[in-house]
């Protein structure tokens, strides 16, 4: 048998003892049934079977001191980690304490514990009943019964397939945040939904269905206008949208690995929850929708998801045209109160009618994005003037740099970057399927083994931060290559330079000269002549695994295609490093 350690007990003992009897007992309930654990999290036996309950509570003050989720095979120990809980860390007011009696209605668990116990001078005793854990178990199961589940139960396999096949159809690889949609409905109580898409940035995905335009408007200036938890919460709670979102599936493989080891958008949707609700200003956050609620969301992801198909193409992040269309939507069956509301509210055909359809359109909104996107720069300038106000009092460590600045800001932390060539079948390639491509102002030949690039690697959403801030600045106009060194250690470094198209220079790493980096960059050189002075970026993501270091297509998000600069274009000279 497994006993505490001696450590353990003494720290028990210190604890003081009350004259009070405790009850535990641990029981097979029915899947579903849910249950709070010691921090207050709702804990819920999984709906393809059951599972066991431990509970202890304090008999003589009737409060439970913690309660513990189980799968039926594990053993005994779990019964114990509860009461080590119950006793160091009880849930809810009570104090950290020792009983003087614990009753249970199990002979192996009296047993179990009076081997384990032995040193705390708590006396075990066994009872037929125990009529505090009987009464809290049915409460929890009257409460169980008449709380309505979270997907009403006719839609919910529906509502399920809707968002497995948004989840696949990626829409945050072509939508911002700020690119907004609408969806006219007309239909149970909504006239329209103003649609934002999460997920370009690799943070949050999923989807808000905003009931009126003010408050899509009003949320977004809130948290661009505040940067307190309490004020961004004040107004995220002020929305008045249901929503979709998916996270990571608490039963998936990689739930207790490093979130930096995996990219949640890169995820089949077997590794993924997904989450329904409402948020509203009176009513706050709700994670249960009713029938009406699982209609439009029904409807609204069914639309989404054809207009999505059919307007893949026409849609970047630099290019937001109008476009529009209609759809109509086959229903699953409803409940004949909704149906004579849907069809008061909205006359229609016999032929709809006998097929329950509803008519909706979907479009965009470029006027409505073009505000949103004004909003973030104005605040993104505001920010970066503010940061150049502070660099102006601080001393730099970096570059003694003579104009044009040379700035270290654009490339992320971390990331990796190297030269390389890439053959031309796979510039071809690339051309066609990257996330974001600038294509050179003239034919490049594809002449010798391919085209000379600089590949830099860092995660996802940085990825595409870089892309962006490349496009903020102008796109990027060339990459040069320009001596440095250190006085302080005798070392040369070949610095890679970006030019954006805004005139800036910006350090993307610094080449200690080597063998290996030497003969990298006649290959370089060589490849630039043949290709009439035209090289190119690639942004790749991908910083785990086999990928990390090696990205392969699959991995690399954009394509610059542009000049390569000389030293005399540059017109640095040799930089040296300050201390």
């Amino acid at each position: 048998m497994t006993t505490l350690n001696r450590s353990t007990c003494r720290r028990l003992q210190k604890l003081p003892q009350i004259n009070s009897v405790w009850e535990g007992d641990r029981r097979t309930i029915s899947a579903g049934l849910p249950v709070v654990d010691e921090q207050g999290n709702e804990l819920e036996v999984p709906s393809e079977g059951q599972g066991e309950c431990i509970i202890w509570v304090d008999g003589s003050e009737g409060m439970v001191r913690s309660m513990d989720m189980v799968a039926p095979e594990i053993g005994p120990e779990a019964v114990v980690r509860t009461l080590l809980r119950a006793i160091e860390y009880p849930q809810g007011p009570a104090k950290p304490a020792l009983p003087q009696k614990i009753v249970v209605r199990d002979r192996e668990i009296q047993f179990y514990l009076r081997g384990v116990l032995q040193d705390l001078d708590i006396v075990i005793d066994y009872v037929p009943n125990l009529p505090l854990i009987d009464r809290l178990f049915r409460e929890l199961q009257s409460e169980f019964i008449t709380r309505p589940p979270k997907l009403p139960l006719q839609y919910a396999q529906g509502l399920l397939s809707k968002a497995r096949n948004f989840w696949q159809a990626s829409p945050w690889d072509i939508l911002a945040e700020y690119q907004v949609l609408s969806i006219e409905l007309n239909r149970w109580d909504v006239s329209t939904l103003y649609v934002s898409v999460m997920g370009m940035l690799g943070e949050e995905y999923g989807i808000l269905l905003y009931r009126s335009l003010d408050s899509l408007k009003q949320f977004r200036a809130g948290i661009l206008a505040h940067d307190s938890i309490e004020k961004l919460e004040e107004a995220f709670l002020k929305q008045d949208c249901l929503f979709l979102t998916f996270e990571l599936s608490d039963e998936s493989e990689l739930a207790d690995d490093d979130e930096s080891s995996w990219e949640l958008g890169s995820l089949p949707f077997s590794e993924i929850d997904p989450n329904f609700g409402t948020l509203h200003p009176l009513e706050g956050l709700r994670s249960i929708i009713y029938e009406e609620e699982a209609l439009v969301m029904y409807v609204a992801l069914e639309a989404l998801g054809r207009f999505i198909k059919s307007s893949r193409k026409k849609i970047t992040v630099e290019q937001f045209p109008a476009l529009k269309n209609r759809y109509n939507i086959t229903l699953p069956p409803v409940s004949p109160g909704i149906a004579k509301r849907t069809t008061q509210e909205t006359p229609q055909t016999d032929a709809e009618q006998a097929a329950q359809k509803v008519q909706v359109k979907v479009a965009t909104l470029p006027n409505i994005a073009a505000e949103l996107f004004e909003m973030v720069s104005s605040v993104m300038e505001a920010d970066s003037d503010e940061d150049c106000d502070q660099d102006s009092d601080e001393d730099s460590d970096e570059w003694d740099l003579q104009m044009p600045q040379l700035r270290e800001d654009m490339i992320p932390d971390n990331s990796l970057s190297r030269i390389c060539v890439v053959s031309w079948e796979g510039i071809e390639q690339l051309r066609k399927t990257a996330y974001f491509y600038q294509a050179a102002p003239k034919q490049i030949p594809a002449v010798g083994n391919g085209l000379p690039v600089v590949i830099v690697q860092t995660s996802k959403p940085k990825a595409k931060a870089l892309i962006q801030n490349l496009q903020t600045a102008e796109g990027l106009e060339g990459i040069g290559f320009n001596p440095g060194e250190d006085p302080y250690s005798d070392k040369s470094f070949d610095l890679g330079i970006f030019q954006t198209g805004d005139g800036d220079l910006y350090l993307f790493e610094e080449f200690e000269f080597s063998s290996v980096h030497t003969a990298d960059r006649q290959k370089w050189d060589d490849s630039c002549k043949k290709t009439k002075g035209y090289c190119g970026l690639i942004i790749a993501m991908g910083m785990k695994g086999a990928s990390k270091g090696n990205p392969q297509l699959k991995d690399m998000l954009a394509l610059f295609e542009v000049r390569s600069l000389s030293e005399q274009e540059l017109g640095l000279g040799v930089l040296q490093r300050m201390p």
